[in-house]
């Protein structure tokens, strides 16, 4: 049993993880700026946030892993690289490693690039795709004392195209990962199987990854 931290954790990505980490048996430990109103079961909460150091004091002792699921949106616009530097600079030189979810936007359509970003990529949300980024360049800055791992979920993710749990999923490596079709999707609940499967196997230590079907 691992204990695993989740930033975000009342979030889209971030509640699929704690509900998926906890239905294997983790400790689980959830922050989020405001009381949840859908508490997952077998769940520990806390109120903190990670641009304010002092509210997650002793929360991340004796942690596995801390999950960023942090999104760019509403008061954390323009703020997720902050929270990162904080949580990276709380972390570093320990055994704890960190996990960060990002977006589809930096990842390559094929092996060698280019990105998703660079090719017609959709005007309005450019500025989130952005912060995935560079929260990712953050990452890659960082020296040996940081374990940790990024993973770019599939071009279609999010609440708006739900979808299922099937325990299923394909590691793309750098490239986006896209069935026969063409299409790129993931369920936020198979996006948490992979950052759970991560977690209990240490497959990418800094490193990024593609997950979809």
């Amino acid at each position: 049993m691992a204990r695993i931290v989740v930033l975000g954790g009342t979030g889209y990505a971030g509640r699929h993880i704690v509900t998926e980490a906890v239905s294997r048996g983790h400790e689980v430990v959830a922050v989020s700026r405001s009381t949840p109103s859908d508490a997952v079961e077998g769940a520990s909460y806390v109120q903190g946030s990670a641009l304010d150091a002092a509210s997650l004091d002793g929360v991340f002792d004796g942690a596995d892993a801390v999950v960023s699921a942090l999104s760019p949106r509403g008061d954390m616009t323009d703020r997720v690289l902050e929270a990162l530097r904080t949580v990276i600079a709380a972390l570093d030189g320990t055994a704890t490693r960190l996990g960060v979810i990002g977006g589809a936007g930096g990842s390559l359509v094929a092996p060698g690039g280019p990105r998703l970003f660079d090719l017609d990529f959709p005007e309005e949300y450019k500025a989130e795709a952005q912060v995935g980024i560079d929260s990712l360049a953050l990452l890659e800055s960082t020296d040996a004392g940081l374990d940790w791992f990024f993973i770019h979920p599939a071009e279609v993710f999010g609440p708006w195209a739900e979808g299922e749990r099937t325990g299923h999923y394909r590691d793309g490596g750098d490239v986006i990962v896209r069935d026969a079709d063409g299409k790129s999707f993931i369920s936020g609940a198979d996006l948490a199987v992979a950052v759970v499967d991560e977690i209990e196997q240490g497959n990418h230590r800094r490193e990024r990854f593609t997950v979809g079907y």
